[in-house]
């Protein structure tokens, strides 16, 4: 029965037929994007079924709208309600920056390469470019360009005073600095300074609507790390599902169990260990949030064959 289902403190959670109707999605399709992408914390009822809130329900029909102007779900999937926001009134045109394309200059080994081969559609005019910042100051400020993109995989500290000098040297209204990897103290120094800082993007479309938005004076709230849910089991429960009896010939339940033990000790682990210097700590934190990464979908799995087989699950954390 697609009916909103009251619970505590009075609050309306909608199961996956309801909060995909309202979102305007097709059942199938919120079904198949929860289990490539994770889009949402739903909660579960007691018997195993997604339970969707008001606010997850409002951020299922921004990603509807998004992705029908063309947007990758894969790209939106890890943004917040309000970046999907800030992204649906920057894609709605802005009087001041949507008609002519965007005159940019590119910084990087391979962002150049990627946007000559997109030939159209893209909005972007590149003024110029080359593979590393300290090439900036010889293309200089006579390209005209808008707006600035850097492109730094390994984004750290160390690259701050280069970037505020092609900054000045490129003299573009904007700059976006993109990145594969970076601490989120490098981030927020960044956003500082008046950067829009995002990870690479898949889709080369992302590409002109972040120039668009820094263009604009829009500073999305890009995500500054990769978010890692708190772990979903602890030993105890891993170790009870481990020990329940399961109408399975195979032994998944418990494989899973151990892996979920190996991956969240590393993980602790992994936050604990010594760092001798700043290299050492973001080392660390990107071996921590591999580790947590990969307990998330473990523990995905386990949810899944434990709903399946009735094992039994422990209740939602807050």
């Amino acid at each position: 029965m697609n009916m909103p289902q009251r619970i505590e403190q009075d609050r309306i959670m909608y199961r996956s037929g309801a909060a995909a109707r309202l979102a305007g999605l097709p059942v199938e399709t919120l079904r198949i994007w929860e289990r490539r992408y994770s889009l949402s914390e739903a909660e579960r009822s007691e018997h195993g079924q997604r339970l969707y809130s008001a606010e997850q329900v409002a951020r299922l029909g921004l990603l509807k709208q998004l992705v029908d102007q063309g947007h990758a779900i894969g790209v939106l999937a890890g943004l917040a309600r309000e970046q999907l926001q800030a992204m649906l009134s920057v894609g709605a045109g802005d009087a001041r920056v949507s008609g002519a394309p965007v005159r940019i200059m590119l910084v990087g080994p391979s962002l150049a390469r990627r946007v000559a081969a997109e030939r159209q559609g893209l909005g972007l005019e590149v003024r110029a470019s080359c593979a590393r910042l300290d090439g900036v100051a010889e293309l200089g400020a006579a390209t005209g360009a808008q707006v600035l993109v850097v492109e730094l995989s390994e984004l750290d500290d160390n690259a701050l005073p280069l970037l505020a000098e092609a900054r000045e040297a490129a003299a573009a209204a904007a700059t976006v600095v993109l990145y594969r990897f970076c601490a989120s103290a490098t981030i927020r120094a960044l956003r500082s300074l008046g950067c829009l800082v995002a990870r690479v993007p898949a889709d080369l479309g992302e590409l002109s609507l972040l120039c668009r938005s820094a263009l604009a004076g829009q500073r999305l709230p890009i995500q500054e790390a990769q978010a890692v849910a708190p772990p979903r089991f602890d030993d105890e429960a891993l170790a009870s599902i481990a020990a329940a009896g399961t109408r399975l010939t195979c032994e998944c339940p418990r494989h899973l169990s151990e892996l979920l033990l190996m991956v969240g000790s590393f993980e602790r682990y992994s936050a604990q260990c010594a760092n001798r210097n700043p290299d050492d700590a973001r080392l660390h934190a990107q071996l921590g949030l591999a580790a947590g990464q990969a307990r998330m979908v473990l523990e995905g799995a386990l949810t899944t064959l434990a709903i399946a087989d009735g094992l039994p699950l422990p209740p939602p954390r807050n």
